[in-house]
């Protein structure tokens, strides 16, 4: 069997942004790919919160009544395709059959009002990140990127990428690898 023929699907998967990318919207990004195919790939950025919106100020926008239970989750910048579309990777305890994508790894993603309604009434998945817009590729392209050495592709973990504070998902992602942050440098001869 010809294996150089056979598609490897990304899906699922962390993107890990390496120094020197050059496009500053990706500088040390953290990605899951929620989909890949030979039509392209889609993914949302899990570790940068946008500095202007919080789920509050959200359902107040969208007229979502909220329970007892204030929501202090971030909305984070999912990247830089169709900002005004919203979507919520979650967790896999959480499910609706004509809207969720299951993704590999116990991982679903959600991108229409009845998840942020349940959310806000304390019925959502028991983990969530709500993103603000998304990173695409077209067909071939990412691959070429990773082959370009733009990215490090990791498995995901709902602890990447639920659990830890922002700052710290690029780095963690890395040590996954067994890779030193240190030893990454977009530049050398700095102290």
């Amino acid at each position: 069997m010809d294996r150089s023929s056979e598609k490897i699907d990304f899906s699922g998967k962390l993107l890990i942004a390496m120094p020197g990318m050059g496009d500053m919207r990706f500088d040390r990004a953290v990605v899951f790919l929620c989909a890949h195919s030979d039509d392209g790939a889609m993914g949302l950025i899990v570790n940068k919160p946008s500095e202007d919106l919080s789920f509050k100020e959200l359902a107040e926008q969208l007229s979502i009544k909220t329970g007892p239970v204030e929501v202090s989750a971030p909305i984070h910048f999912g990247g830089p395709v169709d900002h005004g579309r919203g979507f919520v990777l979650h967790t896999s305890d959480y499910f609706t059959d004509e809207t969720t994508l299951a993704v590999n790894g116990g991982f679903g993603m959600t991108a229409t009002m009845d998840i942020l309604k349940d959310i806000a009434v304390g019925k959502g998945p028991k983990s969530s990140l709500m993103a603000l817009g998304y990173a695409g590729w077209g067909p071939g392209q990412l691959e070429g990127e990773i082959q370009q050495n733009g990215w490090l592709l990791c498995d995901a973990t709902p602890k990447i990428v639920f659990d830890m504070a922002n700052t710290a998902k690029w780095e963690a992602a890395l040590r996954t690898l067994g890779v030193d942050p240190v030893t990454l440098s977009a530049s050398s001869g700095h102290a």
